[in-house]
């Protein structure tokens, strides 16, 4: 049955994938529709993440009080409604309306299921169940990619991803009662925890507030610009190709698939190597590889190095996000957890929030060949303050090298 539960847990995780990709792949043919500018669609992002972050903020309260089985359900339903009602809106103001809900029902069920994950399962499993977001985001564009050739046809992309969303609601509706019962039966893996330096508990007691925890604020500027650059990758990716590249947009969408499936396949394949290297090296690795993706995007070569760019950027950004979420039980002890993690999910919103609509706002005066500089210059920011963590816990004996095992931190 544990397995079973993963296994619902990782669908609802497709669910939040799914519609994170839908909006910058069908901007272009959607701004010829509305008539509107092309930052128009930063500030439709800003509303969505705005609404995300509102809900993270208030996970902590809203999990303990309803769980997290029934969180994802109406998630689910909040999402599902909210592009069933993107497809039907008649024009801009409905869609910004539209975007409230799709947004609220990001940020609650986020942060419940990572630090579920982060608290009881090991370090592979935070990989795969972030992999399987990759699978909804890759799928966004490759279901919208097939129908945004001909005038308004985004419309019936947005409504294939509203049912399949539905469906999951069913899925979710039926085993409501096996979350419950689960996690009742479930036993927390503390071996990680168990392994944090002496007097652990008297710094993360219940005294100390999380924001007071040194070194949660470095933690978070990585997670803000982390969400960043894979928010900006995703919504000016394809604009980027279409007026700079000079590709249609069908197969801008295309591209823009591959950086969500260098994502997807990245993070499985992450979940094998951290029973061998530890959530400090993957993360290192992974932002140094975003950033040799980044490069190649910003130099001026040919339109195939822009394709490895997209596809290399996405590998690196795998193991990133779910490697740092795993570790912060290990970084700041189990008592905040689940606070702490309702703020890295706010920020890593509030990152998504504003950085796409600065780039879209400097592209509107400048161009959108800004795009790769921007994306380069992100990069570098989230690997120096990864690192100043990296230091600052190792300073303080946090950081505990091991032989082998993902458990080494």
């Amino acid at each position: 049955m544990a397995t079973f539960f993963l296994f619902i847990i990782y669908l609802a995780f497709i669910s939040l994938g799914l519609p994170d990709s839908l909006l910058g792949t069908a901007w272009p043919v959607m701004q010829l529709d509305f008539e509107v500018p092309l930052e128009t669609a930063g500030v439709l992002f800003m509303i969505i993440a705005a609404g995300t972050i509102v809900s993270s903020l208030a996970s902590g309260t809203v999990l303990k009080r309803f769980g997290t089985g029934k969180v994802a359900l109406v998630s689910c339903i909040m999402t599902a409604g909210a592009l069933l009602g993107f497809a039907l809106s008649p024009s801009l103001v409905w869609l910004m309306i539209c975007a409230i809900p799709l947004g609220l029902g990001g940020g609650s069920v986020d942060a419940g299921l990572n630090n579920y994950v982060a608290a009881n399962y090991k370090a592979h499993h935070m990989s795969w169940l972030h992999c399987f977001w990759g699978v909804g985001a890759t799928f966004g564009p490759v279901i919208m990619a097939q129908f945004i050739s001909g005038q308004n046809e985004w419309r019936d992309g947005y409504l294939t991803v509203a049912y399949i969303q539905f469906a999951l609601v069913v899925i979710l509706f039926i085993t409501l009662p096996l979350w419950k019962r689960v996690s009742k039966g479930s036993s927390v893996n503390s071996s990680e925890a168990a392994d944090l330096h002496e007097g652990e508990e008297e710094l993360h007691s219940e005294k100390v507030k999380p924001l007071q925890i040194k070194g949660v604020k470095l933690a978070l500027v990585s997670f803000l610009f982390y969400c960043g650059v894979e928010s900006t990758m995703g919504l000016w990716g394809s604009s980027f190709l279409v007026n700079v590249k000079d590709l249609p947009a069908a197969t801008a969408a295309q591209w823009v698939s591959l950086f969500y499936a260098g994502i997807t396949i990245g993070r499985l394949i992450t979940g094998f190597i951290t029973f061998k290297v530890n959530n400090r090296i993957l993360i290192r690795a992974g932002q140094i590889t975003a950033l040799v993706g980044s490069a190649l995007m910003f130099l001026p070569l040919p339109s195939v190095f822009s394709l490895a760019g997209f596809m290399i950027v996405g590998l690196g950004l795998a193991p990133i996000y779910p490697c740092m979420l795993h570790e912060t039980p290990v970084r700041f002890g189990k008592t905040h957890s689940q606070t702490i993690m309702g703020y890295q999910m706010a920020v890593a919103y509030t990152g998504s929030t504003f950085m796409p609509p600065i780039l879209g706002f400097l592209a509107s005066y400048l161009t959108i060949g800004i795009f790769p500089t921007f994306i380069v210059m992100s990069a570098v920011v989230m690997l120096l303050f990864s690192e100043r963590l990296n230091a600052f816990l190792k300073r303080k004996g946090i950081l505990k090298e091991k032989t082998s095992g993902f458990t080494v931190h």
